[in-house]
C-alpha cells in the first residue's frame, strides 16, 4: 500500500560513503538494495547529496596541521574535520550506480557553502540555515517521514532529530542505515533518538 503521507528520505548514497571511497563507511553499499525495495512503497521520495566545494572549510586539508577525524571550533560550534569527500562533480560525490534515482521527487544538495557543513538534510549545521526540504514536504502534505541511508550516526541522525523537531512523525529504518561510528557517535546518536520520540526499525 502506497504512503501517500509518508515521504522516504535517502541520505546520502554517494560513492565516496561506499567502499573504496574517500569517507567509507563499513559495509556501506548494502543499503542500496533495501533503499530499492522500499522506493515503490512511499507517495514522495526524496534523496540528498552531499555536494563540497573542494575547499571545504570541513576539510582537515583546509586546516594547517590538522588530521581528519580531529575536531575545530567554528561559529556554529565544533566540528569534524573529514577527508575530502563529495567534491562537486567528482566520481565520489556521485550516487551510487546501483541506486534507483529516477524514482526521486526530489533532490537535494547539501553542504555547498564554504564556510558551514550540513548533515541534516533540513538544516545546515549552524541549525539556522534551510535547505528547502520542510517546505517542499509541507506542500505536498507530507505527515510522516522514514530515514534510509548513510551514515546512521551523522546525517541520518541529524536529519531525523530536525524532522521531529519540526513536528513531522519520524521513522528511522536501521536495516537500510550504516554508521561510520567515531568514538562512540553511534551509541550516542540512537540515544538522540531514542529521547526524541524517533522510531528506529531494527
Amino acid at each position: 500500500m502506497l504512503n501517500e503521507d509518508t515521504a522516504l528520505i535517502v541520505i546520502d548514497v554517494q560513492n565516496d560513503f561506499c567502499t573504496g571511497g574517500a569517507l567509507a563507511v563499513p559495509d556501506g553499499e548494502a543499503v542500496v538494495p533495501l533503499i530499492n525495495a522500499m522506493l515503490p512503497d512511499y507517495g514522495v521520495r526524496v534523496f540528498t547529496q552531499d555536494w563540497h566545494p573542494s575547499d571545504h572549510s570541513s576539510f582537515a586539508s583546509q586546516h594547517s596541521g590538522k588530521q581528519p577525524f580531529e575536531t575545530v571550533s567554528m561559529d556554529y560550534g565544533t566540528q569534524v574535520l573529514w577527508p575530502d569527500h563529495c567534491v562537486q562533480g567528482t566520481h565520489g560525490a556521485a550516487f551510487h550506480a546501483d541506486l534507483l534515482t529516477d524514482p526521486a521527487d526530489l533532490i537535494i544538495r547539501k553542504g555547498f557553502r564554504k564556510s558551514i557543513d550540513s548533515y541534516s538534510a533540513f538544516f545546515e549545521n549552524d541549525q539556522q540555515t534551510p535547505t528547502g526540504l520542510m517546505g517542499y514536504l509541507r506542500t505536498r502534505n507530507v505527515q510522516k517521514v522514514t530515514l534510509a541511508g548513510l551514515a546512521t550516526d551523522f546525517c541520518v541522525a541529524y536529519s531525523a532529530l530536525d524532522a521531529a523537531r519540526l513536528g513531522f512523525e519520524v521513522t528511522v529504518d536501521l536495516r537500510a542505515c550504516r554508521a561510520i561510528d567515531l568514538d562512540g557517535s553511534l551509541t550516542s546518536a540512537l540515544s538522540d533518538l531514542a529521547q526524541n520520540s524517533v522510531r528506529v526499525v531494527t
